[in-house]
């Protein structure tokens, strides 16, 4: 961005054409959404990011008008209503304003994750066909150039930073919003007839899901699929100006990107995390009052305190092995509703005085609550962190139902399920276990594939999850499984591999971990060691360090993880109880191709990868 941009004086109420009127109480598109929270809220500072280690602003008006802007900037270019936009940039004031302005003229935006290997960012231009691409800058420029000849109807790239780039098709964000602003000075009323012009039952965006097992499909989501959304998961919430959220999450993920039209439509001041690397900082600096993140966020924060402490070692490594018990003990009696007892109680205002009110330091010391979704949170986890007076709030859903479906609230919590339905979502379980939905939330169908929206469908209309599940007497959802992900061993017992996983991560010296097993005689295992912790178990035990490779070979470390996937998997049946195990140095990742942009694990990808391992455990067996 300029510096013009930068130096602004505050932007004055958008007249979008046709008079100053007001939408109704509630938006039925997303451009009414962004115009009604100005109206209502005004907030002198919407939009906060850092650029040059100081944080700035954009204020709500300042948002609309460069939002309008944006929108007569692409029809200036020939855009109209249905033609799409791809965007590839990481969370930025850019990446909303840039989606906004395509909601105020009725253009469809294709969000594409970063991390996404350039086979599949260019399937999905290809798929979708967008006439133009916003770009970040060189560095994703450079990600694509060679292939975007190939998109054929590629014919304007928008830069956020134009800096370095020498291309015919080329211009700046700055650009586009110069053309807009010309266009609205010659055409005052044209803006206000391209967002009247955009219906509820229009599709907004086009998400492609990432593809655990096979290409990625795009979700088509209506302006009806995500305000719908939007208000009907945030009923149970106190959501209001003096919140303070921090977006970590891509915004290119259905998850963060509905949050984010939360935080607008509710009138909070929003800011962006400068990066993954960042975000302790940037919780400290922005002390937020609600975070959204994904439950490897909460692991790793976990799994970096036991570091300190074992590190420490000594008292403070028992000191907070016990604040960390009691925190589980006493969360556990508040979440079963029985009494807690004085000495448990006094246990638990020690540990807090001394272990949780530094956990409660590292979010920025005012947090209201957290959401987390995306995958599944281990009842552990929860427990330390709601027994540490952090709340967490697990909720569930997909990218085709814009996304969530059920939620815990501050209201209703319950240990070990995804919370109740949101106001107008209906759940039921089918006949083989699969959860099934219907909503106001859920997809019109998948882009180009017509056997494929057919198929997510039941022949009464409610949409196919995927996912196993049951739902308690109160009406509380406990997702069990992905139906795909159910394996079955030679011996034709099925085994579903997630909560397994998640028994064995409940180990501190395991970072990640994957049940193998399916057509095989039993149950194995791959796991990541968290290395760090093996440091410090190597300097308690009298040896010295090992690099990771020597770790996963060692006897002592092999004999130390037998122990602790023996204790941690205790209680499950024969045929589930993992017979082997393998130590890998390298973590599963994004770029690595295990993991999904969302985070969700690539079996197959693993099975491929590490194959000649996973056999070698199975010889002779």
């Amino acid at each position: 961005m300029t510096e013009n941009h930068l130096s602004l004086p505050a932007f004055p109420r958008m007249d979008i054409g046709r008079g100053e009127r007001l939408y109704d109480d509630e938006p039925h598109t997303l451009a009414q959404l962004f115009i009604n929270a100005e109206r209502k809220h005004q907030l002198p500072k919407s939009l906060n990011y850092k650029r040059d280690g100081t944080w700035a602003a954009i204020s709500s008006s300042e948002l609309v008008v460069r939002a309008g802007n944006i929108a007569l900037g692409l029809y200036s270019i020939g855009l109209r209503k249905v033609d799409k936009a791809a965007l590839l940039s990481a969370n930025s004031p850019e990446w909303t304003l840039a989606d906004a302005g395509c909601q105020f003229c009725g253009v469809i935006d294709v969000p594409i994750y970063t991390t996404l290997a350039a086979s599949s960012v260019n399937y999905i231009l290809n798929d979708s066909e967008p006439r133009v691409f916003f770009l970040e800058n060189k560095e994703m420029f450079d990600r694509v150039e060679d292939f975007l000849d190939e998109c054929k109807s590629l014919e304007t790239l928008v830069f956020f930073d134009i800096k370095g780039i020498d291309h015919p098709k080329a211009i700046s964000l700055d650009d586009l919003e110069l053309r807009g602003t010309e266009l609205r000075n010659s055409q005052p009323d044209l803006l206000g007839k391209l967002i009247d012009s955009i219906r509820p039952t229009e599709i907004a965006t086009l998400i492609y899901t990432s593809g655990t097992t096979g290409e990625p499909k795009g979700v088509m989501l209506t302006h009806n699929n995500i305000i719908s959304n939007v208000i009907d998961a945030g009923e149970k919430y106190d959501f209001g100006q003096d919140d303070i959220p921090l977006s970590v999450l891509p915004l290119s993920h259905i998850f963060e990107r509905s949050a984010m039209y939360l935080y607008i439509y509710n009138g909070m001041s929003v800011h962006y995390a400068e990066s993954i690397e960042k975000v302790p900082d940037n919780l400290r600096e922005v002390r937020p009052t609600i975070f959204v993140g994904v439950p490897r966020i909460f692991e790793k924060v976990y799994a970096k305190a036991k570091l300190q402490a074992a590190t420490a070692g000594g008292m403070k490594e028992e000191m907070f092995e016990w604040a960390i018990e009691t925190a589980k003990e006493h969360a556990a009696h508040k979440e079963c509703g029985s009494p807690v007892s004085t000495f448990l109680s006094i246990k638990h205002w020690l540990a807090d005085r001394l272990v949780y009110s530094r956990l409660r330091e590292f979010f920025g010391g005012r947090l209201r609550f957290c959401i987390t979704g995306g995958a599944a949170l281990s009842d552990e986890i929860f427990l330390i962190f709601t027994g540490a007076g952090i709340s967490i709030m697990q909720g569930y859903g997909l990218t085709e139902t814009s996304p969530v479906l059920t939620s815990n609230n501050p209201s209703n919590v319950r240990l070990g399920t995804v919370g109740k339905p949101i106001h107008n979502v209906k759940i039921r379980i089918a006949e083989d276990g699969e959860v099934e939905a219907f909503s106001p939330g859920v997809m019109i169908g998948y882009y180009n594939k017509e056997a494929a929206t057919r198929d997510a469908f039941t022949e009464d209309g409610w949409f196919r999850t995927g996912d196993i599940g049951e739902i308690d007497e109160d009406g509380y959802l406990k997702i069990t499984d992905r139906k795909k992900e159910l394996f079955k061993t030679s011996g034709g017992k099925y085994i579903a591999p997630s909560p397994i996983e998640q028994l064995i991560r409940s180990s501190r010296f395991v970072s990640q971990a994957v049940l193998i097993g399916n057509e095989r005689k039993f149950a194995s295992a791959l796991i990541v060691p968290n290395f760090e912790m093996l440091d410090a178990y190597a300097k308690h035990k009298g040896f010295s360090p090992l690099s990771p490779k020597e770790y996963c070979t060692d006897p002592r470390i092999i004999d130390l993880f037998e122990r602790q996937i023996e204790a941690a998997t205790k209680g499950l049946g024969k045929f589930e109880t993992v017979k082997k195990f393998r130590l890998i140095e390298n973590e599963f990742t994004v770029d690595g191709g295990e993991l999904t942009p969302t985070m969700k694990l690539r079996r197959r990808i693993v099975d491929e990868k590490y194959k000649d391992l996973i056999d070698e455990m199975y010889k002779d067996k």
